[in-house]
């Protein structure tokens, strides 16, 4: 560009970087039965099911008697395939072969640790292969501690080559977080356009229909269903002060106060005390009112606090107000630490208020006893607890993952 006076104008630098680097995924094949997968013949394999890596599908071919005639059985073959469509896919491997004995020696064939001379191994088009004709001389496999119970594990790393091209802008602008719930709760805390009071044991809250009912389908019909009928002020007699004003302060500000947030357990085994926290008594009002997000809000901090000696009442309190995640939490921990939990006074609470879910407790004690024998020989039975004596001081007991 040129202006009048004959002097040009600069335009603004710009700039762009080039960025190449690889996607990674992983993938754990499980070869079940290896001594009846001998003799099946040179050149055919077991193939892995298909998995994605950088928008392609992979799979590993596993070859028992070897993949080479001229090898004549003696090696074990180990090859990653491109498995869908595409041309000169660039990627990096890894095959790792599980040592199964706990001393961690496993056999790695990698490109991720090491400078590439030729750089990234590039597949030309659907079914080729990287890998190794001879992996492992199969009679050194065959007494090695990388076979264990007739089964390999193998690992499969795939790291797919992929560039973009990074254009900065000259200027951004930071968008800040939102901050409607505060607007909502200053709302709250003015009182101000409020056409609804509240009576709670003689204590008066003043709120806004309209907020209310877009939070709470059950204040949307106490205030709008009913034609004809206006009331400026109702009368709550199913919640406490303390728990009425915790519920608007959630309603307005989408969050839990901090004295909701903090459970105080007690460790005297009794039942009462998380019954009587803020958060449980949260739980039931978001039950009653409909407060789905809070009602999952609730469960998050009450899950925190599970232990030997509150998850039979924790669980108690799940089952009476639809805390459905927070009560499969319960049922697993119950059914892992059962021994422990069964010499709580806690339990006796649940078999006298609850025996229902005594029925549902065995279930899940099944399927966890399912779960141990299909994990192996290792994994404990949980009925094995009860000769042990388990742990009833109260303490947090590991969730199994």
């Amino acid at each position: 560009m040129v202006d009048n006076s004959g002097e040009g104008l600069l335009e603004a630098p710009t700039s762009s970087r080039s960025v190449t680097e690889t996607v990674n995924g992983s993938h754990k094949f499980v070869i079940q039965g290896y001594s009846l997968a001998k003799g099946m013949g040179i050149g055919k394999h077991i193939a892995s099911d298909n998995f994605s890596v950088g928008g392609f599908q992979w799979a590993i071919y596993f070859y028992p008697d070897g993949k080479n005639q001229e090898d004549n059985a003696t090696y074990v073959s180990v090859f990653i395939a491109l498995a869908s469509e595409g041309t000169d896919v660039r990627a990096l491997f890894e095959l790792t072969l599980l040592d199964q004995s706990g001393k961690g020696k496993h056999k790695v064939h990698s490109h991720f640790d090491r400078s590439l001379e030729g750089g990234p191994y590039t597949l030309k088009y659907r079914g080729s292969m990287w890998g190794y004709k001879r992996f492992f001389r199969r009679a050194s496999l065959e007494t090695s501690d990388y076979l264990k119970d007739d089964c390999l594990k193998i690992d499969c790393t795939v790291g797919v080559v992929v560039s973009s091209v990074d254009c900065p802008r000259l200027h951004s602008i930071y968008v800040p977080e939102s901050n409607i719930g505060a607007h909502f709760g200053t709302l709250l805390d003015n009182m101000e356009g409020s056409d609804i009071t509240f009576d709670v044991a003689g204590e008066k809250f003043h709120a806004h229909k309209l907020v209310l009912a877009a939070r709470s389908p059950i204040f949307r019909a106490k205030f709008f269903d009913n034609v004809g009928e206006d009331r400026e002020e109702i009368v709550i007699t199913d919640l406490q002060p303390k728990v009425f004003k915790a519920m608007l302060h959630f309603i307005y500000r989408d969050d839990l106060p901090e004295d909701a947030v903090s459970i105080t357990s007690s460790s005297s085994s009794c039942a009462s005390p998380i019954a009587e926290t803020l958060t449980a008594k949260l739980l039931a009002a978001a039950d009653s009112y409909c407060l789905e997000r809070l009602r999952v809000m609730c469960e998050f901090h009450l899950c925190r606090d599970i232990s030997v000696n509150t998850v039979a009442s924790t669980l108690a309190l799940a089952d009476r107000y639809h805390a459905k995640e927070l009560k499969a939490v319960c049922l697993k921990f119950a059914a892992e630490n059962l021994a422990a939990v069964m010499r709580s006074d806690g339990f006796k609470y649940l078999k006298e208020s609850c025996p229902a879910l005594q029925s549902e407790l065995l279930k899940t004690v099944a399927g966890c006893e399912e779960e141990c024998s299909s994990r192996g020989t290792k994994s404990r039975s949980v009925w094995a607890q009860f000769s042990d004596g388990g742990d009833s001081g109260g303490r947090r007991v590991r969730h199994r993952p």
